[in-house]
C-alpha cells in the first residue's frame, strides 16, 4: 500500500516545468496590457494637445477683428482674411496641421487639428502610429457686464 508521501512524490514529478510555462504566459500577458495602458495614455495627451493647440488657434484668429466694422460701431466680426491666416499661423507655430473656418456671421472661428501619435509597444504588434485629432472654437463677444 502506498502512503501519501510516496503519492505526492511521484505526482510532483508530473508537473514538473508547469509553473514555467503559467509565468511565461502571464509576463506576456501583463506586458501586453502595459503596453495598451501606456500607449492609450498616450493617445490621450497627444488628443489633449490637439484640442489645446485647436482651442488657441480658433482665439488668435478671434483676436483679427474687422477693424472699420468694430470703429464704425457697426458690429464686431473678424476680417475674414486675418483671422484664417492668424489661425493658420499660430498651427505652423506648433508644428501641427489643421483646417479654419469663419460662420458666415464672421463671430465664430472653428479650427480642426490633426495629427499622428507614434506608438511605443503596440509597434511590436504593428501598430505603429494612431491618428488624433482636436477641435476648438472661439465666438466673439463684446460687452461691458455682460456678453450682448
Amino acid at each position: 500500500m502506498r502512503t501519501v508521501e510516496a503519492w505526492w512524490r511521484s505526482r510532483r514529478g508530473e508537473d514538473r516545468g508547469g509553473i514555467a510555462v503559467y509565468t511565461a504566459i502571464v509576463t506576456i500577458a501583463l506586458l501586453g496590457i502595459i503596453g495598451l495602458a501606456l500607449d492609450g495614455a498616450g493617445k490621450l495627451r497627444a488628443m489633449e494637445r490637439a484640442d489645446a493647440v485647436a482651442m488657441e488657434a480658433a482665439r488668435a484668429a478671434g483676436q483679427a477683428i474687422d477693424p472699420a466694422a468694430a470703429v464704425a460701431g457697426e458690429a464686431l466680426r473678424a476680417d475674414p482674411e486675418a483671422a484664417e491666416a492668424a489661425a493658420r499661423a499660430y498651427l505652423a507655430r506648433a508644428g501641427t496641421q489643421g483646417s479654419v473656418s469663419l460662420s458666415s456671421d464672421g463671430t465664430q472661428m472653428t479650427v480642426t487639428v490633426s495629427g499622428m501619435y507614434a506608438t511605443k509597444f503596440l509597434s511590436v504588434a504593428g501598430i505603429s502610429s494612431m491618428s488624433v485629432s482636436g477641435h476648438g472654437s472661439a465666438r466673439l463677444l463684446h460687452g461691458v457686464t455682460q456678453p450682448e
